[in-house]
């Protein structure tokens, strides 16, 4: 959140207490200690005689926000698969490949994607060729002229980013599905400069759209010890890449992978953990294709599934979900 979006939240949040005549009673805010809303949040907690905030975990908010839309009560967990692009975890790294199993009152991560450097924060994030040499370079698969995210480079850009992710400079690591995705969308030519937000991820979903009824191949990930691995379906991307499969047809294999690997994690939560519900959030699912296979997967194998519908699966969402999980807190003290 940055300064401006912070005044516009402040002027939203007066003019809801003018037009409702309600107090303040708790605030709640995400967890990431360097966000404005967090210091926000301790200054009107301070300022309004209030009790500290609630800092909620970014993913738990997401997840909460699925289940609050649908009326659960939070007595019974659900497996909460939540895919988004960067959200604070609670080892300090950026999350947004997570499987949760969660309540209103708390959460346990039982699974995530395979974490992978993400060189330049932010700088990175708006040039998706340098997240998909990032992902290669995690997946020990050479850096071949070859490939589109390589092309797309100039050499000294190429000679920078493999001295940052030798020497590990200004490389957090990262779950981040949508990371994945953009990386995806820059290996297969698609996109690999963003000029706005989301829009490699984007583009690659209508690529895959217009290919989804070309064959119903998908690319395996890996799935063992708590990991959802791309290594595998990189590897088998850059060889179809080589064998000039179209691009929309490798598109469309990678949604599918994603939605089976989602499948097969929640199947494995199920048989350890018991809960048969699954609460699909966060910004990547807002991306129709991959969101509607995950549902078709899960209900086939007799999940119930949790979508948005009213409320949205990206951070717009986030309030609710924040909201829910401090008010189960506060009844708790």
């Amino acid at each position: 959140m940055d300064i401006s979006t912070l005044e516009e939240a402040c002027r939203a949040e007066a003019k809801i207490r003018n037009l409702t005549g309600v107090s303040n009673e708790v605030v709640a805010a995400d967890r990431h200690p360097g966000y404005h809303s967090a210091r926000w949040a301790r200054l009107q907690a301070a300022q309004s005689g209030l009790r500290s905030p609630v800092f909620v975990q970014h993913h738990h908010a997401h997840i909460a926000s699925a289940m609050a839309e649908h009326g659960l009560d939070g007595s019974d967990p659900v497996i909460g698969v939540a895919f988004d692009g960067t959200g604070y975890g609670d080892d300090g790294t950026v999350w947004g490949g997570e499987f949760l199993l969660a309540g209103y009152g708390g959460y346990r991560r039982l699974a995530h994607l395979t974490p992978a450097p993400l060189p330049g924060g932010d700088a990175g994030v708006a040039n998706p060729c340098r997240l998909a040499l990032a992902r290669l370079w995690a997946a020990g698969v050479r850096w071949e002229p070859d490939l589109p995210c390589v092309a797309a480079c100039e050499p000294g850009e190429l000679a920078l980013l493999e001295r940052q992710l030798t020497r590990d400079v200004a490389c957090a690591a990262t779950s981040s599905m949508g990371r994945l995705f953009d990386a995806v969308s820059s290996l297969l030519g698609v996109c690999h400069r963003a000029e706005y937000e989301a829009q490699a991820a984007l583009e690659l979903e209508a690529a895959a759209t217009s290919a989804w009824d070309a064959d119903d191949g998908a690319y395996a990930f890996g799935t063992a010890g708590g990991l959802c691995d791309p290594a595998p379906v990189l590897r088998a991307l850059v060889a179809d890449l080589r064998t000039g499969a179209p691009v929309p047809v490798l598109a469309a294999r990678f949604h599918r992978g994603v939605a089976r690997a989602v499948a097969e994690v929640c199947r494995r939560v199920r048989e350890d953990t018991g809960p048969r519900t699954v609460a699909l959030s966060g910004g990547v699912f807002a991306n129709a294709l991959l969101e509607e296979e995950c549902a078709r997967l899960l209900a086939a194998d007799g999940f119930t599934v949790l979508r948005h519908g009213e409320v949205p699966p990206n951070d717009g969402g986030l309030a609710l979900g924040q909201l829910v999980v401090a008010a189960h807190r506060r009844t708790k003290e």
